[in-house]
Parts: structure tokens; sequence; C-alpha cells
């Protein structure tokens, strides 16, 4: 087996376990599979709590303590197809959920990249439908 061949299944079987603990409520699993020095970043508006840059665990834990807090459970989560090339892996899906502030839903398609080293998660970025998010979260 190749380098590549072996750090391709290493990235798998990370994302593949990020979804798993993710889709099970596992967030202390989750956090688990972030190094502790982390590129992590979701753009998108202003108003959208979740958006923006993160380098800590603790900022990633609030990070994905916001979604219950300001969002339905989901009311749809697929994931389309995920590529992975050594450390790198990009997942591709779509989700959809309401915002509780404003009772809004919004269909969201995303790409989500994610880089592995050792084991971790070293890098995460979040391309997302920021106008359909946005605009769920306006009044």
């Amino acid at each position: 087996m190749s380098s590549t061949t072996d750090a391709s299944t290493a990235t798998r079987e990370v994302v593949d376990t990020f979804f798993a603990r993710f889709g099970s409520g596992d967030m202390n699993g989750v956090l688990d599979l972030f190094a502790g020095d982390v590129s992590f970043h979701v753009g998108g508006a202003d108003n959208v709590p979740w958006a923006g840059s993160r380098n800590s665990r603790d900022e990633i834990a609030a990070f994905f303590a916001t979604f219950p807090a300001v969002l339905t459970p989901p009311q749809e989560y697929v994931i389309h197809t995920t590529v992975v090339e050594g450390a790198e892996a990009i997942v591709i899906g779509h989700n959809r959920f309401g915002v509780l502030a404003t009772g809004k839903t919004f269909t969201n398609h995303f790409a989500l990249h994610f880089t592995v080293a050792d084991g971790k998660i070293r890098n995460y970025r979040m391309y997302e439908d920021s106008h359909a998010i946005g605009a769920a979260f306006t009044h």
C-alpha cells in the first residue's frame, strides 16, 4: 500500500467517525477528533451566529453548542459524496433546518473540506449557502 493510500484510509476513517458522532449527538466525541491547534472557518453573513474563524478546542465546542440553541433539529441531513485524497477530504451534501427565532426554514447545500494529520482534524472549512441561511435569520 502506498503512503497516499494509507493516508486516504486514515482520513476517510476520521471523516466517517466525525459524521457518525455528529449525527448521534456525541459532541465530546466530535471534539476529540480535532487537533489542539486547528484552522477552522465557516464563512457567512454577520447575522449567522456560527460564522467565523476558530482555532481552539473551546471555540470549536462553542461553535457546535450554537446549533441546538438557534436551530430546530435537522429536518434533513444528507451526505451525497465524500472524496478523499491523502490527508484531504471533501464532503458534499445538503441539510434543512428551522431557525428558532424567526420560524423560517432553510435548505443548505454545502461542501466541507477537512485536512487530517496524525488521526486528527487540522483544517475544517465549511462552504455553505450563506445567502439562504442569512435570509432565514432575518426577521
